[in-house]
């Protein structure tokens, strides 16, 4: 009976991770879709704002303290949502605007490439081989993507995910870094609403109230798929799979995500990704693979 239970959560661990890899990778044309009628301040205001109220909500049902007491608490977490959560998430929606999804999720995933090198530089972590190897091959596959598109000028929305990559990294070294205490719930939820409140900030700044009427019904649609299952939904299922599995492992089962994007992107948006960007994917997700394997997830600092 004792050995039964773990290996039953065990199983629905991994297939909520399934799971949570389908959600979040349909969300990708979903907001392709969402934002031919929705604007990136309004899209993120209301995902944002739905993601905020599930994980407060899963964490007053769990009973977990919520409440960030220490001042230091606080100013680490404000810096880590606005890196983690605000300008990533704003940044990303508006590179789909100016690139292919399909291109845009390649590039994005690039993020455990520049975490690892972050963490060279700011934690002093060691490259071991893995690590190292992971480097060299995500090197060439952004190498192979952008090569092709330098000649015709580098879109916009290229540059825009390759920021966002960089800036999700840079949140997660940061949040390594500043050594939180608080429960990772509380965590999360102030994280979320910090972004929450960035993206609402810059709606009511640039644009005011949305107006919601007249909107196609795939519109309607791809927007109500974004809030429920792609936010709402996906963080519920993050963070109740993070709390039964290892970090690391969690991390390497979100690789399903672009791999789901970039199919959901070709049957559902029609695009058609070259040969480059199909090469590039590829070494990017073995790069990933390198990165995030047990052998390369283990956090090595030089001894003092």
């Amino acid at each position: 009976m004792n050995g039964a239970a773990p290996a039953g959560q065990h199983g629905q661990s991994k297939a909520m991770l399934v799971l949570l890899g389908i959600l979040w990778g349909l969300n990708w044309p979903a907001v392709k879709v969402a934002l031919s009628g929705v604007s990136p301040w309004a899209l993120r205001s209301i995902g944002l704002s739905a993601a905020t109220c599930a994980v407060f909500a899963l964490g007053l049902l769990r009973g977990r303290q919520l409440a960030i007491r220490s001042g230091r608490e606080r100013m680490h977490i404000a810096v880590a949502g606005l890196l983690n959560v605000a300008v990533f998430n704003i940044v990303l929606t508006f590179a789909q605007l100016g690139a292919a999804t399909s291109r845009v999720a390649i590039i994005t995933y690039s993020m455990p490439l520049w975490s690892v090198l972050f963490a060279r530089i700011a934690l002093g972590e060691r490259l071991d081989r893995l690590r190292a190897c992971g480097l060299l091959l995500g090197a060439g596959g952004l190498a192979v993507l952008l090569w092709p598109l330098l000649g015709k000028g580098m879109p916009q929305g290229v540059l825009l995910a390759l920021a966002a990559a960089l800036t999700w990294a840079a949140g997660t070294v940061y949040t390594k870094w500043a050594r939180l205490r608080s429960e990772p719930l509380a965590v999360a939820a102030w994280q979320l609403l910090i972004g929450a409140l960035v993206a609402l900030t810059g709606l009511l700044s640039f644009e005011g109230w949305p107006h919601w009427h007249g909107l196609a019904p795939q519109v309607l649609a791809a927007l109500g798929y974004h809030i429920l299952f792609g936010m709402a939904l996906g963080y519920l299922l993050w963070f109740n799979i993070v709390a039964r599995m290892p970090a690391g492992v969690a991390s390497l089962g979100t690789l399903l995500v672009p791999v789901v994007g970039i199919c959901g992107a070709v049957v559902l948006l029609g695009e058609r990704p070259d040969a480059s960007d199909l090469w590039g994917f590829a070494l990017i997700f073995c790069a990933a693979l390198c990165v995030l394997l047990p052998g390369g997830v283990a956090a090595r600092r030089h001894a003092h």
